[in-house]
């Protein structure tokens, strides 16, 4: 279906709500050319970075951070994509089309905001896409050291349920750090493969809108729950 030594798949179409959604059902995402007027990319990685639901890294100090934050879904959406999308920020690649994209997304019910707040204030946050049991993560960010993971900490324990076996956290590409986390490469055609299954899942309740927000779970001692998305 795809070049078998190319991440890069397609080149054009639209961020429409439609296009977006039957991208990610065939593995694919996109990401601007960094220059403005060109034709949107559309990636379908040759290696792909999941993280396993049981796989999670956390560190004791990570733990230990995550006590002292509320997790909260979808109530700072666009301050999330904001945030991920700092101009300042090295190898930023949000523009204005892809957070009007993903804003309409989120209008919609399909991209979610996982939060972590302190004493009232977002210190890190991730955004993605959510189709049944994808979870397509698309960037992270932080305020406060490992407030980010504290994000992704909070985001895997939604995911966590009945199904968690097949669902499936696709975070684009594997980094040195995200693979200290628990992020390990699939093959194209093995992700695929899961891509079909976790589709047919319901989106997890963690998720869905009124989530109620909470302290991170998994955060006491006992526990061990083990950028596109990823850094710190």
């Amino acid at each position: 279906m795809y070049d078998a030594d190319d991440d890069l798949v397609a080149i054009g179409a639209d961020l429409a709500p439609g296009t977006l959604l039957s991208a990610y059902r065939n593995g694919l995402f996109p990401m601007p050319s960094g220059t403005p007027g060109d034709p949107v990319y559309w990636f379908s990685p040759v290696h792909r970075g999941v993280l396993p639901l049981d796989g999670l890294v956390v560190s004791r100090s990570l733990r230990r951070a995550c006590r002292d934050y509320e997790i909260r879904v979808d109530t700072a959406f666009a301050e999330v994509v904001d945030a991920c999308g700092d101009p300042t920020r090295p190898q930023g690649w949000i523009d204005a089309d892809i957070r009007a994209a993903y804003l309409r997304l989120h209008e919609l019910g399909w991209a979610h905001s996982v939060e972590a707040w302190r004493d009232g204030e977002l210190l890190g946050g991730l955004y993605g896409v959510a189709i049944g049991g994808l979870f397509a993560g698309e960037s992270m960010f932080h305020r406060a050291r490992d407030a980010s993971k504290v994000a992704l900490v909070g985001l895997v324990e939604r995911l966590r349920d009945d199904h968690a076996a097949d669902r499936l956290l696709d975070v684009q590409w594997s980094t040195p750090h995200l693979a200290s986390l628990g992020v390990v490469e699939v093959p194209r055609a093995t992700y695929l493969a899961r891509l079909r299954r976790a589709l047919r899942l319901p989106l997890p309740a963690g998720l869905a809108r009124g989530a109620v927000p909470g302290a991170v779970p998994g955060a006491d001692p006992g526990a061990d729950p083990g950028r596109a998305i990823g850094e710190e």
